[in-house]
Protein backbone atom coordinates (compact mmCIF):
# COMPACT_ATOMS: atom_id res chain seq x y z
CA UNK A 1 0.00 0.00 0.00
CA UNK A 2 1.30 3.64 -0.57
CA UNK A 3 1.62 5.92 2.54
CA UNK A 4 2.31 9.32 3.13
CA UNK A 5 6.13 9.70 3.70
CA UNK A 6 6.75 11.22 7.05
CA UNK A 7 9.61 14.31 7.38
CA UNK A 8 10.62 15.19 11.09
CA UNK A 9 6.88 14.44 12.20
CA UNK A 10 5.31 15.61 9.82
CA UNK A 11 2.46 14.15 7.66
CA UNK A 12 3.42 14.97 4.19
CA UNK A 13 1.47 14.49 1.30
CA UNK A 14 0.09 16.07 -1.66
CA UNK A 15 -3.10 17.13 0.34
CA UNK A 16 -1.15 18.85 3.07
CA UNK A 17 0.11 22.39 2.69
CA UNK A 18 4.07 23.00 2.17
CA UNK A 19 6.39 23.02 5.13
CA UNK A 20 9.16 22.90 3.21
CA UNK A 21 10.33 26.45 4.78
CA UNK A 22 10.55 25.44 8.45
CA UNK A 23 12.10 22.36 7.62
CA UNK A 24 14.88 24.28 6.31
CA UNK A 25 15.60 26.00 9.40
CA UNK A 26 18.12 24.67 12.31
CA UNK A 27 16.26 22.15 14.81
CA UNK A 28 15.99 25.21 17.29
CA UNK A 29 14.39 27.42 14.79
CA UNK A 30 12.71 25.39 13.19
CA UNK A 31 10.70 24.98 16.88
CA UNK A 32 10.74 28.29 17.24
CA UNK A 33 9.06 29.51 13.91
CA UNK A 34 6.67 26.52 14.53
CA UNK A 35 5.76 27.56 17.82
CA UNK A 36 4.78 31.18 16.48
CA UNK A 37 2.31 29.34 14.20
CA UNK A 38 -0.32 28.42 16.19
CA UNK A 39 -1.61 31.13 18.15
CA UNK A 40 -1.60 33.02 14.64
CA UNK A 41 -3.48 29.67 13.57
CA UNK A 42 -5.93 29.85 16.92
CA UNK A 43 -6.84 33.41 16.32
CA UNK A 44 -7.44 33.79 13.03
CA UNK A 45 -9.83 30.60 13.42
CA UNK A 46 -11.61 32.52 16.36
CA UNK A 47 -12.01 35.68 14.61
CA UNK A 48 -12.75 34.33 10.74
CA UNK A 49 -15.63 31.92 12.77
CA UNK A 50 -16.72 34.44 14.63
CA UNK A 51 -17.34 36.96 12.10
CA UNK A 52 -19.00 33.91 9.44
CA UNK A 53 -21.40 33.02 12.55
CA UNK A 54 -22.25 36.79 13.22
CA UNK A 55 -23.05 37.59 9.49
CA UNK A 56 -24.84 34.56 9.06
CA UNK A 57 -27.48 35.06 11.56
CA UNK A 58 -27.85 38.62 10.78
CA UNK A 59 -28.17 37.69 6.40
CA UNK A 60 -29.55 34.08 6.85
CA UNK A 61 -32.34 34.46 9.44
CA UNK A 62 -33.96 37.84 8.86
CA UNK A 63 -37.29 36.82 10.22
CA UNK A 64 -39.39 36.49 13.19
CA UNK A 65 -37.14 34.45 16.08
CA UNK A 66 -39.00 31.80 18.40
CA UNK A 67 -38.45 29.72 21.74
CA UNK A 68 -35.60 27.08 21.05
CA UNK A 69 -37.63 23.99 19.44
CA UNK A 70 -36.39 20.50 17.43
CA UNK A 71 -37.69 19.84 13.73
CA UNK A 72 -37.50 16.13 12.22
CA UNK A 73 -36.15 17.22 8.53
CA UNK A 74 -34.72 14.12 7.81
CA UNK A 75 -37.53 13.01 5.10
CA UNK A 76 -37.25 16.15 3.08
CA UNK A 77 -35.14 17.24 -0.15
CA UNK A 78 -34.65 12.97 -0.54
CA UNK A 79 -31.32 13.57 2.25
CA UNK A 80 -29.55 16.03 0.27
CA UNK A 81 -29.01 18.34 2.78
CA UNK A 82 -27.70 15.31 5.02
CA UNK A 83 -24.92 15.26 2.10
CA UNK A 84 -23.94 18.60 2.47
CA UNK A 85 -23.45 18.66 6.06
CA UNK A 86 -21.53 15.44 6.03
CA UNK A 87 -19.58 17.22 3.10
CA UNK A 88 -18.71 20.09 4.36
CA UNK A 89 -17.54 18.76 7.79
CA UNK A 90 -15.75 16.88 6.55
CA UNK A 91 -13.75 19.58 4.55
CA UNK A 92 -13.23 21.36 7.22
CA UNK A 93 -11.88 18.88 9.48
CA UNK A 94 -9.40 18.09 6.53
CA UNK A 95 -8.31 21.72 6.40
CA UNK A 96 -7.95 21.70 10.24
CA UNK A 97 -5.82 19.12 10.73
CA UNK A 98 -3.32 20.18 7.63
CA UNK A 99 -3.36 23.48 9.04
CA UNK A 100 -2.48 22.28 12.45
CA UNK A 101 0.28 19.83 10.73
CA UNK A 102 1.50 22.89 9.59
CA UNK A 103 1.57 25.00 12.80
CA UNK A 104 4.08 21.62 14.19
CA UNK A 105 1.61 19.74 15.82
CA UNK A 106 2.76 15.84 15.70
CA UNK A 107 0.40 13.48 13.87
CA UNK A 108 -1.94 12.68 16.65
CA UNK A 109 -2.98 15.56 17.68
CA UNK A 110 -3.21 17.36 14.82
CA UNK A 111 -5.58 14.20 14.06
CA UNK A 112 -7.53 13.98 17.12
CA UNK A 113 -7.67 18.43 17.77
CA UNK A 114 -8.37 19.29 14.02
CA UNK A 115 -10.57 16.19 13.31
CA UNK A 116 -13.50 17.33 15.00
CA UNK A 117 -13.53 21.17 14.02
CA UNK A 118 -16.00 20.26 11.54
CA UNK A 119 -18.65 18.94 13.63
CA UNK A 120 -17.66 22.23 15.95
CA UNK A 121 -18.03 25.38 12.85
CA UNK A 122 -21.02 23.35 11.74
CA UNK A 123 -22.97 22.48 15.01
CA UNK A 124 -24.00 26.14 16.08
CA UNK A 125 -25.96 26.32 13.00
CA UNK A 126 -28.38 24.65 14.64
CA UNK A 127 -29.16 27.15 16.96
CA UNK A 128 -29.89 29.63 14.49
CA UNK A 129 -32.07 26.76 13.17
CA UNK A 130 -33.51 25.75 16.30
CA UNK A 131 -34.48 29.95 17.12
CA UNK A 132 -36.41 30.15 13.34
CA UNK A 133 -39.72 29.46 13.37
CA UNK A 134 -39.82 28.11 10.16
CA UNK A 135 -37.36 25.53 11.22
CA UNK A 136 -35.64 23.92 14.04
CA UNK A 137 -32.66 22.50 15.05
CA UNK A 138 -31.82 18.99 13.15
CA UNK A 139 -30.53 16.07 14.91
CA UNK A 140 -30.06 14.26 12.00
CA UNK A 141 -27.79 17.46 10.84
CA UNK A 142 -26.27 17.19 14.23
CA UNK A 143 -25.53 13.32 12.98
CA UNK A 144 -24.29 14.01 9.92
CA UNK A 145 -21.62 16.96 10.74
CA UNK A 146 -20.27 14.05 13.07
CA UNK A 147 -20.42 11.58 10.86
CA UNK A 148 -18.18 14.09 8.37
CA UNK A 149 -15.95 14.74 11.15
CA UNK A 150 -15.99 10.80 12.20
CA UNK A 151 -14.68 10.13 8.34
CA UNK A 152 -12.01 12.52 7.85
CA UNK A 153 -10.29 11.32 11.34
CA UNK A 154 -10.87 7.50 10.77
CA UNK A 155 -9.21 7.89 7.74
CA UNK A 156 -6.52 9.48 8.92
CA UNK A 157 -5.90 7.19 11.93
CA UNK A 158 -6.25 4.57 9.70
CA UNK A 159 -4.13 5.58 6.17
CA UNK A 160 -2.54 8.75 7.30
CA UNK A 161 -3.98 10.17 4.34
CA UNK A 162 -7.36 10.56 2.67
CA UNK A 163 -8.03 7.56 0.30
CA UNK A 164 -11.90 8.13 0.23
CA UNK A 165 -12.46 12.08 -0.99
CA UNK A 166 -16.40 13.99 -0.67
CA UNK A 167 -16.49 16.22 -3.72
CA UNK A 168 -19.88 18.19 -4.74
CA UNK A 169 -20.79 19.52 -8.17
CA UNK A 170 -23.24 21.61 -9.25
CA UNK A 171 -24.99 22.64 -12.30
CA UNK A 172 -28.47 25.36 -12.89
CA UNK A 173 -31.68 23.82 -12.71
CA UNK A 174 -35.21 25.22 -14.11
CA UNK A 175 -36.52 24.04 -10.42
CA UNK A 176 -35.03 27.45 -8.84
CA UNK A 177 -37.33 29.96 -10.98
CA UNK A 178 -40.43 28.13 -9.46
CA UNK A 179 -39.56 28.63 -5.91
CA UNK A 180 -36.68 31.24 -6.09
CA UNK A 181 -37.55 32.49 -2.18
CA UNK A 182 -36.74 28.69 -1.03
CA UNK A 183 -34.03 27.38 -4.00
CA UNK A 184 -32.26 31.00 -4.60
CA UNK A 185 -32.66 34.01 -6.93
CA UNK A 186 -29.07 34.31 -7.77
CA UNK A 187 -26.29 32.10 -8.79
CA UNK A 188 -24.68 31.97 -5.37
CA UNK A 189 -27.72 31.42 -4.05
CA UNK A 190 -28.66 28.92 -6.08
CA UNK A 191 -25.18 27.10 -4.95
CA UNK A 192 -26.39 26.60 -1.53
CA UNK A 193 -30.23 26.13 -1.83
CA UNK A 194 -30.92 23.95 -4.85
CA UNK A 195 -30.84 20.94 -4.15
CA UNK A 196 -32.14 19.75 -7.46
CA UNK A 197 -28.70 20.65 -9.15
CA UNK A 198 -26.22 19.64 -6.18
CA UNK A 199 -24.35 15.97 -6.64
CA UNK A 200 -22.44 14.81 -3.81
CA UNK A 201 -19.37 12.34 -4.71
CA UNK A 202 -17.03 9.83 -3.35
CA UNK A 203 -13.70 9.01 -5.41
CA UNK A 204 -11.85 6.47 -4.70
CA UNK A 205 -8.16 6.39 -4.51
CA UNK A 206 -7.80 2.36 -5.90
CA UNK A 207 -4.10 3.20 -6.56
CA UNK A 208 -3.49 3.63 -2.94
CA UNK A 209 -4.84 -0.24 -2.21
CA UNK A 210 -2.72 -1.85 -4.86
CA UNK A 211 1.02 -2.99 -5.04
CA UNK A 212 3.53 -0.31 -5.11
CA UNK A 213 4.58 -1.56 -8.74
CA UNK A 214 1.26 -1.03 -10.09
CA UNK A 215 1.06 1.63 -13.02
CA UNK A 216 -2.55 2.66 -12.10
CA UNK A 217 -1.83 6.44 -11.91
CA UNK A 218 -3.44 7.67 -8.66
CA UNK A 219 -5.01 10.90 -9.64
CA UNK A 220 -7.69 8.62 -11.69
CA UNK A 221 -10.16 7.44 -9.64
CA UNK A 222 -13.73 6.16 -10.09
CA UNK A 223 -17.01 7.42 -7.83
CA UNK A 224 -19.92 7.27 -7.15
CA UNK A 225 -22.81 9.99 -6.89
CA UNK A 226 -25.97 10.91 -5.53
CA UNK A 227 -28.37 13.31 -6.29
CA UNK A 228 -32.23 13.96 -6.98
CA UNK A 229 -34.40 15.93 -9.27
CA UNK A 230 -38.03 17.71 -9.25
CA UNK A 231 -37.82 18.91 -5.45
CA UNK A 232 -39.36 22.30 -5.48
CA UNK A 233 -41.60 21.52 -2.09
CA UNK A 234 -41.23 18.88 0.22
CA UNK A 235 -45.11 18.32 0.10
CA UNK A 236 -45.48 15.25 -2.44
CA UNK A 237 -49.18 16.83 -3.13
CA UNK A 238 -48.00 20.34 -3.58
CA UNK A 239 -45.56 18.95 -6.23
CA UNK A 240 -47.25 17.29 -8.04
CA UNK A 241 -49.61 20.27 -8.49
CA UNK A 242 -46.24 21.66 -10.56
CA UNK A 243 -46.34 18.30 -12.00
CA UNK A 244 -43.36 16.97 -10.43
CA UNK A 245 -42.47 14.49 -8.49
CA UNK A 246 -39.25 13.88 -6.71
CA UNK A 247 -36.81 10.76 -7.33
CA UNK A 248 -33.42 10.08 -6.59
CA UNK A 249 -30.26 9.57 -8.95
CA UNK A 250 -27.06 7.34 -8.64
CA UNK A 251 -23.68 7.37 -10.36
CA UNK A 252 -20.66 5.77 -11.69
CA UNK A 253 -18.01 8.09 -13.09
CA UNK A 254 -14.20 8.51 -12.98
CA UNK A 255 -12.71 11.30 -11.07
CA UNK A 256 -9.54 13.39 -11.42
CA UNK A 257 -7.40 14.09 -7.99
CA UNK A 258 -5.51 17.35 -8.71
CA UNK A 259 -3.84 16.66 -5.14
CA UNK A 260 -1.86 14.00 -7.34
CA UNK A 261 -1.32 16.20 -10.65
CA UNK A 262 2.48 16.81 -10.32
CA UNK A 263 3.67 20.64 -9.40
CA UNK A 264 6.90 22.28 -8.46
CA UNK A 265 4.66 25.62 -8.05
CA UNK A 266 3.23 25.88 -4.69
CA UNK A 267 0.66 27.97 -5.78
CA UNK A 268 -0.75 25.30 -8.05
CA UNK A 269 -0.66 22.46 -5.00
CA UNK A 270 -2.74 25.23 -2.84
CA UNK A 271 -5.35 25.94 -6.16
CA UNK A 272 -5.62 21.82 -6.45
CA UNK A 273 -5.69 21.41 -2.92
CA UNK A 274 -8.52 23.32 -2.48
CA UNK A 275 -9.98 22.54 -6.25
CA UNK A 276 -10.29 19.16 -5.12
CA UNK A 277 -13.67 19.07 -3.25
CA UNK A 278 -15.72 19.48 -6.19
CA UNK A 279 -15.77 16.89 -8.53
CA UNK A 280 -15.00 17.63 -12.48
CA UNK A 281 -17.47 17.37 -14.98
CA UNK A 282 -16.50 14.24 -16.59
CA UNK A 283 -18.51 11.54 -18.32
CA UNK A 284 -21.35 9.39 -16.76
CA UNK A 285 -23.35 6.45 -15.91
CA UNK A 286 -26.59 7.41 -14.23
CA UNK A 287 -29.41 5.19 -12.70
CA UNK A 288 -32.78 6.21 -11.47
CA UNK A 289 -36.14 4.35 -11.19
CA UNK A 290 -37.95 6.63 -13.49
CA UNK A 291 -35.13 5.45 -16.74
CA UNK A 292 -33.31 3.21 -15.90
CA UNK A 293 -29.81 3.74 -17.15
CA UNK A 294 -28.24 7.06 -18.65
CA UNK A 295 -24.99 7.57 -19.99
CA UNK A 296 -23.70 10.83 -19.79
CA UNK A 297 -21.64 12.25 -22.22
CA UNK A 298 -20.47 15.05 -19.86
CA UNK A 299 -21.77 15.12 -16.49
CA UNK A 300 -21.50 18.27 -14.09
Amino acid sequence: MHTAPQLSGFSYSASAPSVSLALALPDSARQAHLNRRLPLLAGGLVVTYTGLTYGLGKAWYTGERSSFHWFDDFPEWKQMDKAGHFWGAFHESRGAVDMLRWAGLDDRKAIWYGGFVGFLLQSPIEILDGHDPEYGASATDLAANFLGSAGLIGQQLTWNEVRIMPKVSFHTTRYAAMRPNVLGRSFAERLLKDYNGQTYWLAFDVGAFMPTASRWPRWLQPAVGYSAQQMVYNDADANAALGLRAYRQYYLTLDVDLRRIPTRSKLLRRVFYVASIFHLPAPALEYNSRRGLVLHGLYY
